[in-house]
Order: structure tokens, then sequence, then C-alpha cells
């Protein structure tokens, strides 16, 4: 099965680095990187250590409901190229854990689908995720809880 891997919506990142507010209805803070583990999630890279970065509140849905989850993401302060691939970032690999879940259409987990994998088993999780026509997508998260991605079927 291919995989749909894409960073969240260029028209989004735009807003938020314009000052638009984030999902609590706050602008992003400006920071410095520390360290290695700063993913941009609109270009799936990771930030550069010293590099500037935007730290928000994002929720991987349309609008609130029970399974919105909101959490903090960074993005790249200066512009950088959404990700939109067949494949996760070989950085993934590195998650250690990660967690899955699948969601239908009306964006609730399935629970039966949620798992936490080592990162180098992600692809295959995925795909054995979308391999039920009731999934929709998946989201990635690290062991912390912060959302990384959406995966679709391509």
């Amino acid at each position: 099965m291919k995989l749909a891997v894409r960073g969240i919506e260029t028209g989004f990142v735009e807003g938020v680095r314009q000052g638009g507010s984030d999902a609590n209805g706050q602008p992003a803070l400006s920071r410095k990187a520390i360290g290695p583990a700063n993913p941009c999630r609109h270009c799936l890279q990771l930030i550069e250590e010293g590099e500037d970065k935007l730290v928000l509140a994002y929720r991987p849905f349309t609008g609130p409901q029970p399974y919105a989850e909101v959490g903090p993401i960074f993005l790249h302060q200066r512009q950088c190229e959404r990700y939109d691939s067949e494949r996760l970032p070989a950085w993934f690999a590195y998650l250690q854990p990660a967690l899955v879940r699948g969601y239908g259409e009306d964006d609730w987990i399935r629970y039966e689908t949620g798992d936490v994998v080592p990162g180098s088993g992600l692809a295959a999780q995925c795909e054995k995720i979308l391999a039920d026509p009731g999934i929709a997508y998946v989201h990635i998260r690290s062991k912390f809880n912060c959302f990384q991605c959406r995966v679709d079927r391509a």
C-alpha cells in the first residue's frame, strides 16, 4: 500500500507566521531551537539548533469535538516547503517510541488501532491500520503525545 504523508497545510502555517492565532486563540511564540528534537510540522524536517522556531498549540482537526486533542508543535519561523511524500521522513525511525492511532471519517479515534511502536516500525503499522476500509487516516505522535503528522492512503 502506498502512503500519503504530508505536513500541516501551508495556509495555516502562513497564517500563524503572519500573527494568526493557534488552537488556543493565541499568537505563536518565537524561540530558538535547543537540542536536536525540534521537528517542523510543515516540512517535517528538524529545525537546526539555534534557528528561530515558532511554538504554538495545534489541533489537527477542523473543529473541536471530544477526540480533537490540542497540543504543542513547532514550525520553522522562516519559509519552508510543505512535506508531501509516500514515505515517512527518515528521522521518524528515531521516534522511540511513537504513538499511532487510526481515525474514522467522523474524526473519532478507533481504539482498536492505537499502538505504541518503535519509530522503525511506523510505516508498516500505518499500512496495517489503513488496510481496514473503516479507517480514514492515521495520526503519528511522539511518546509525549505531540502531533507529528497525518498519514492517508495514497
